[in-house]
């Protein structure tokens, strides 16, 4: 799905990512294509929800940059940034769902935000993003009437409120038994096909990784800074060591 003469959908450049004085992360450089499910890996502690954060305009890098489209989110002026906030979708790893709205208000919640629409023409399109992820006919039902899987599902409907062209998931298949874990990565997939939405993976877990990610890095919370990786099932094969030691943990 690379192709050079087309612009990277996104783009990070000499990034390093901290607190204060606290480098987390440093010399952060990838390029994220169109239609890439794009996974960052590492260990616990690594950095990886920290790099989310900087990459969605939750916190300012300590230098470097973060390109949308060729744009440079960090140095707009806020009212681009707002703007390109908006071509974003955001999972969260908790999910983020407040507990007193139903899902369709939820749901709901960015398109009424960011639109002018009629309660109407919002309603249509909460119903169908609902749809979109398997929870037709949930619209008035509370996230405290969930399982996991379906509160991680109902997230993935208002990320994808308002057609997002860039998906960012925190840890989508955390606190998730594994076949629950597997369906929400099939339904990634197929949403991106379907689409064409560019996914932005963060995770730890290894059966994600494996199955879905076309491109990836790897954070090193030895060294503060990134192996590149390519493609994850290449990385597992004949990758760097530290890659593949991490790729094959908990392996007889």
């Amino acid at each position: 799905m690379t192709d050079s003469s087309v612009t990277p959908h996104i783009e990070v450049r000499e990034l390093s990512i901290g607190y204060g004085d606290f480098v987390v992360q440093h010399d952060l450089g990838f390029v994220v294509n169109k239609g890439d499910i794009f996974v960052i890996m590492g260990g616990n502690g690594c950095g990886k929800t920290t790099l989310m954060r900087a990459l969605v305009g939750l916190q300012r890098p300590l230098q470097g940059a973060v390109l949308y489209s060729g744009e440079n989110f960090w140095e707009a002026p806020e009212e681009d940034r707002q703007r390109l906030k908006q071509r974003l979708g955001v999972l969260f790893q908790s999910g983020a769902l407040w507990s007193s709205l139903t899902l369709a208000d939820n749901v709901a919640l960015p398109i009424v935000e960011y639109t002018s629409l009629t309660q109407a023409r919002i309603d249509e399109i909460v119903s169908f993003k609902l749809a979109l992820v398997g929870l037709a006919g949930f619209e008035d039902f509370y996230p405290s009437e969930l399982s996991g899987g379906m509160k991680k599902r109902a997230s993935l409907a208002r990320a994808m409120a308002l057609d997002p062209d860039i998906l960012v998931i925190d840890e989508p298949s955390s606190g998730l038994d594994p076949l629950t874990a597997r369906r929400l990565d099939e339904l990634i997939v197929e949403l991106r096909d379907s689409l064409g939405t560019t996914v932005v993976v963060v995770t730890h877990e290894l059966a994600s990784i494996l199955s879905i990610g076309n491109n990836s890095i790897y954070l090193d919370a030895e060294t503060h800074t990134m192996i590149p990786t390519g493609h994850p099932q290449d990385a597992l094969k004949s990758g760097h060591p530290k890659v593949r030691h991490f790729l094959t943990r908990g392996a007889a």
